[in-house]
C-alpha cells in the first residue's frame, strides 16, 4: 500500500483552528512571541460544542496541540473584545487574544469590539459563531432570514469595520483563510480586527488536515525602511521650513521609536506635540516635548501648531481632534510631512509621503541632518511656551477650596504618584480632554488612553487586558459613572481570575463631557445629568434631586474592594492603600460635574441647528458660523 503524499491528522474544524493558533509566532528585531496569547470566549448553543470543546480538550490535554491556549471566561461580548484590544496595543501589536462568542446577539455584541480595534489599528480575533452552512436546520435559534438572500447573515455586519472577514463553509477552506487572518493581524498596515465567521455544524465537522499545517510558524513584521528619494524629498522640507512642529502619534509608540525620536528631537531642536495614541513617545520633560495637541491638546502644542509652516506627522491618523476639525493649523502656507506605515494615513491632508516604519524614518532622517537645527528665535519661543503650559498644567491639577474636587485635582494627585511604567487608562468622556491637556507621561506604557473610538465601556475590560499583559505594572483605569452603568460586567471575570487593578470611580452624577458641549452649542444640557424623575420631567433640570443609585455598593456586589472617599487627602491614602493590595480595588469620589476644566485653545467641529425656536440654539449657531471661518482642506 503506497504511504500518502501528504500525512494527515483528523480533526474537526474548532480543534484544527486552536491547533494552528497554538503554533502562531510573530517576531521583530530579533524577538519572537506566541502571537495569540490565550483566547476569551462565551458560550452558546452555536460554539458550546465546537470551539467551545477545542479549547477544553485543548485544557485537559495540550500536548498534542504543542501547547496549551489559555481560557478565559469574560461575562459580556463587547467587553472582551475590548480586553482583546487592550492587550494588543499593550504589547505593541505584536500580540493579541481571540475571542469567541455564540451565534445570534452573542456575536453581533462584538461588532462594537471589532470597531474599536479597526479604528485604533490593533489587531484582534474574533470567532463569531453562524447559521449551520448545510442549511438542514433553517432557521435556527437566533438567526436572521434575509428574504433577498439565504447566504447572508448578521455577521455579515463586522464586514465595515473589519480589516479581514471571511466565513468558513468548509473545512478545506480553514487554512488560507487562517493564513490570511494571521497575515492581516501581523502587518503594520493593515491590521485591525480580523473576523473568521463560523457556521456552527462546520465547527464540529471532522476533516483529514495536513500535519504540516500545524508546524511552528514564525509570521515576521517588517519595518519598512525609507527610500532615499523620499529621505532626501523630507530632509529638504524640513530645512526649509522655518517653523516646523511634529505631530507624533500611536504609530510611533507601537514601532517602539521613542529614543530615536526623542534623538530626532534633541538634534533639530523640532518641537514634537502629541496626539491621544502618541502621548508619551517622547518623555515629558523633554526640552523638545510641549504636549497635546488639537482640540483637547495644550496651549503649548496649539499656539506652536497654529503657526506651523511644516507639520511632520509620524503615526498619526489626523483625527478631527488633532486638526481642530481643521482649523488648527493655520498658517496659510503650512505643508505637511507624513511618516506612515499605511499609504492611506500617510497621504491625508495632502503631504508628502513617507511611506515607512517610523523608528527607521527617524534613524534616516537624523542623520541625514546632521548639522540642521532650528533657529535661536524658534527655540526660545518653543521653550516660553513649554514653561507657561506646564504652570498651567499645576495650576489645574492643584486646585484649592473647591466644594468638590475637580477631576483634573484627582488626574494631579494620580500623575504624581504613579511609577513611570505604571498604567493609566481612559476611553471617553471629559476625562480624555483633561487627560491629554494635562497629564505628563514619561514613558510610552504609561498613557492609555483609547480615543480613535471613544468607546464608553472600554476602561473596564481595558484594565484587566493591559494586566494580563504587563503584570509587573500597576494598572488604574479611571471610570466615570455613566461609562461604569454601560459595561461594569468584566469586574466579575478580574475577581474570577484574581487580576490585581485599580478603578478609580468619579462620580459627578451626569455626562459632563456631553453636558458640557450641549450647553455650549445652545441645547441646555438636556438630558445629560442622572436625576430623579419621569414622564413629563424637566431633562434640563438640575436642582431636582440626584439619582440614588449606590455604584460603590454595586462595585462591591462584583467581588472587588471598594474605598470610598470624600477629599484629596483621604483619595491619595486610599490609592496608597489600593496600591498596597494584592486585590481588585475601586476608590469612589464624588467630583464636580461642572469642572473646572483646562483652558481650551482650539475647536472642535459639531454641527448646530441652523433654525431653532429656542434662543440659545440661535446664539450657538451664530458662534459656530464664526468658528468655522479658519476651516479648510490643507490643499496648497
Amino acid at each position: 500500500m503506497s504511504k500518502p503524499l501528504v500525512e494527515t491528522v483528523r480533526l474537526t474544524v474548532a480543534q484544527a483552528t486552536i491547533r494552528f493558533l497554538v503554533n502562531q509566532y510573530s517576531e521583530r528585531d530579533g524577538v519572537e512571541q506566541r502571537l495569540i496569547a490565550g483566547a476569551f470566549g462565551i458560550f452558546g448553543h452555536g460554539n458550546v460544542a465546537g470551539l467551545g470543546q477545542a479549547l477544553l480538550q485543548n485544557e485537559l490535554d495540550p500536548e498534542p496541540d504543542g501547547g496549551e491556549m489559555p481560557y478565559i471566561m469574560p461575562r459580556n461580548e463587547q467587553g472582551e473584545v475590548h480586553a482583546a484590544s487592550a492587550y494588543a496595543k499593550s504589547t505593541n501589536r505584536l500580540q493579541t487574544y481571540m475571542c469567541t462568542a455564540s451565534i445570534g446577539p452573542g456575536s453581533l455584541n462584538m461588532v462594537t469590539g471589532a470597531a474599536l480595534a479597526t479604528t485604533n489599528r490593533v489587531p484582534v480575533l474574533l470567532f463569531p459563531s453562524d447559521q449551520f452552512a448545510t442549511r438542514y436546520p433553517d432557521p435556527v435559534l437566533q438567526q436572521i432570514e434575509n428574504p433577498q438572500t439565504l447566504d447572508t447573515t448578521c455577521n455579515d455586519a463586522f464586514r465595515p469595520v473589519s480589516a479581514f472577514f471571511d466565513r468558513i463553509n468548509r473545512p478545506e477552506q480553514l487554512l488560507p483563510s487562517l493564513m490570511q487572518a494571521m497575515r492581516t493581524l501581523t502587518d503594520p498596515a493593515d491590521t485591525g480586527a480580523v473576523v473568521v465567521a463560523m457556521p456552527q455544524d462546520v465547527q464540529a465537522e471532522a476533516f483529514d488536515f495536513p500535519v504540516e499545517m500545524f508546524n511552528k510558524r514564525v509570521w515576521h513584521i517588517r519595518r519598512a525602511p525609507l527610500d532615499d528619494a523620499s529621505l532626501k524629498r523630507g530632509a529638504d522640507l524640513i530645512r526649509g521650513a522655518k517653523r516646523p512642529i511634529v505631530v507624533s502619534g500611536g504609530g510611533t509608540i507601537y514601532s517602539e521609536a521613542s529614543e530615536e525620536l526623542r534623538a530626532f528631537a534633541a538634534a533639530t531642536g523640532i518641537p514634537v506635540s502629541d496626539t491621544q495614541a502618541g502621548k508619551g513617545a517622547i518623555n515629558c520633560d523633554h526640552p523638545q516635548s510641549v504636549g497635546g495637541v488639537g482640540s483637547t491638546g495644550g496651549d503649548a502644542a496649539n499656539h506652536l501648531a497654529d503657526k506651523a509652516d511644516l507639520v511632520i506627522g509620524i503615526g498619526t491618523r489626523y483625527s478631527d481632534f488633532t486638526t481642530g476639525s481643521r482649523t488648527q493649523f493655520k498658517n496659510p502656507d503650512v505643508k505637511f510631512l507624513n511618516i506612515n506605515v499605511k499609504a492611506f494615513d500617510a497621504v491625508k491632508n495632502a503631504g508628502d509621503m513617507l511611506v515607512a516604519d517610523a523608528r527607521e524614518a527617524l534613524t534616516a532622517l537624523t542623520k541625514e541632518l546632521e548639522g540642521y537645527s532650528v533657529s535661536e528665535d524658534y527655540a526660545a519661543e518653543v521653550a516660553q511656551e513649554k514653561e507657561a503650559w506646564e504652570k498651567l498644567v499645576y495650576k489645574h491639577t492643584h486646585l484649592d477650596n473647591q466644594p468638590l474636587p475637580a477631576q483634573t485635582d484627582v488626574f494631579g494627585a494620580l500623575n504624581e504618584m504613579m511609577g513611570d511604567n505604571d498604567v493609566m487608562i481612559n476611553a471617553a468622556g471629559s476625562m480624555p480632554g483633561d487627560l491629554q491637556a494635562l497629564w505628563r507621561a514619561k514613558t510610552p506604557v504609561q498613557y492609555h488612553v483609547e480615543y480613535a473610538f471613544s468607546c464608553m465601556g472600554y476602561e473596564i475590560p481595558a484594565a484587566m487586558g493591559v494586566k494580563l499583559a504587563l503584570p509587573d505594572s500597576e494598572v488604574v483605569s479611571i471610570v466615570g459613572d455613566g461609562t461604569y452603568q454601560m459595561l461594569p460586567m468584566e469586574l466579575a471575570t478580574i475577581t474570577q481570575e484574581d487580576i490585581k487593578v485599580i478603578f478609580v470611580l468619579l462620580q459627578n452624577y451626569g455626562y459632563a463631557s456631553i453636558g458640557s458641549l450641549s450647553e455650549s452649542h445652545g441645547s441646555q444640557r438636556f438630558g445629560t445629568t442622572y436625576r430623579q424623575g419621569g414622564t413629563g420631567t424637566d431633562h434640563t433640570a438640575v436642582n431636582t434631586p440626584k439619582l440614588d443609585v449606590d455604584i460603590a455598593a454595586n462595585a462591591r456586589s462584583w467581588g472587588i474592594d471598594v474605598i470610598e472617599v470624600h477629599t484629596m487627602e483621604e483619595f491619595k491614602d486610599a490609592y496608597r492603600q489600593a496600591e498596597a493590595s494584592d486585590r481588585a480595588t475601586m476608590i469612589h469620589i464624588e467630583t464636580n460635574l461642572y469642572g473646572p476644566n483646562p483652558p481650551s485653545s482650539s475647536w472642535w467641529d459639531v454641527p448646530v441647528s441652523e433654525v431653532s425656536r429656542i434662543e440659545s440654539t440661535q446664539q450657538a449657531y451664530q458662534e459656530h458660523l464664526e468658528y468655522k471661518k479658519p476651516q479648510r482642506h490643507y490643499l496648497r
